[in-house]
């Protein structure tokens, strides 16, 4: 294990323009593996990049990429001062997320992972969170031979009855997957989860997919006030696990 990432607020050009991100890298010297980490809707911020730090602290090279650079930059939202107001905080949901169609999705998802490689060339792992767990799907889908690893905590919508669906995409996915749900989630209602699992069992890769007990939408997020520090620390646990056995531990240099 490294000892302390550093971090660093970079700007990262894709084709559709440019995304402020945030790149951490181990202390040390040798090869580490990487993994894009995308947040949840609220975006960039000290909870994240906090989590985000303890993870590379694991061995890891990780891109937190503002995901929502079409329509802002960091920070998106309040998140504290829009969720007393819901149609405040579902118009701004909206403002975030509708320029991110699938294919602009494809296109941004090359370019995190061009320029990680810079940094962690090799197989990469992608965790997303919230709305961000069905584009860690769309990343793994669009560059399967180079994603070897995808989870989603608390991810929305991946399985829907449209054609743009997440779940779609499991036949074009080559890596393991690991999915982590809420319970009593309207972005991914039991009924949908249910007939997420299904689709999983038809699919011919490796998965794991737990409803996680008394956890809601957020559980994992430090400052989201559902957040559950017992269940958060499983999810971590099997977080840690995932992309240890797939992407393997850190090379030291020669």
């Amino acid at each position: 294990m490294a000892t302390m990432a550093t971090q660093k607020d970079i700007v990262v050009s894709l084709a559709d323009g440019e995304t402020d991100a945030v790149l951490f890298q181990p202390s040390g010297e040798g090869k580490f593996p990487g993994i894009i980490y995308l947040t949840d809707i609220g975006g960039i911020r000290a909870a994240q990049r906090q989590a985000a730090q303890r993870l590379s602290n694991e061995g890891y090279a990780i891109l937190m990429p503002n995901v929502f650079y079409r329509t802002s930059k960091p920070p998106v939202m309040d998140i504290a001062a829009l969720r007393p107001n819901p149609e405040l905080f579902m118009k701004r949901v909206r403002e975030l997320t509708e320029p991110l169609t699938p294919e602009a999705q494809e296109r941004d998802a090359k370019g995190y992972v061009e320029y990680l490689n810079t940094f962690a060339p090799g197989k990469m792992g992608v965790v997303g969170f919230c709305f961000c767990g069905a584009v860690a799907m769309r990343i793994a889908a669009a560059c399967p031979d180079r994603i070897a690893a995808c989870a989603s905590f608390h991810g929305g919508n991946l399985y829907e009855y449209k054609p743009t669906s997440p779940h779609l995409l499991l036949p074009q996915i080559k890596a393991r997957l690991l999915f982590g749900h809420a319970e009593n989630d309207r972005s991914m209602p039991a009924e949908a989860i249910t007939a997420f699992e299904t689709a999983l069992k038809n699919w011919v890769g490796q998965y794991e997919s737990e409803t996680y007990e008394g956890a809601l939408h957020g559980w994992t997020t430090l400052d989201n006030p559902v957040y559950n520090p017992a269940q958060a620390a499983r999810a971590y646990e099997k977080l840690t696990t995932l992309f240890a056995e797939t992407l393997g531990s850190p090379q030291p240099s020669a």
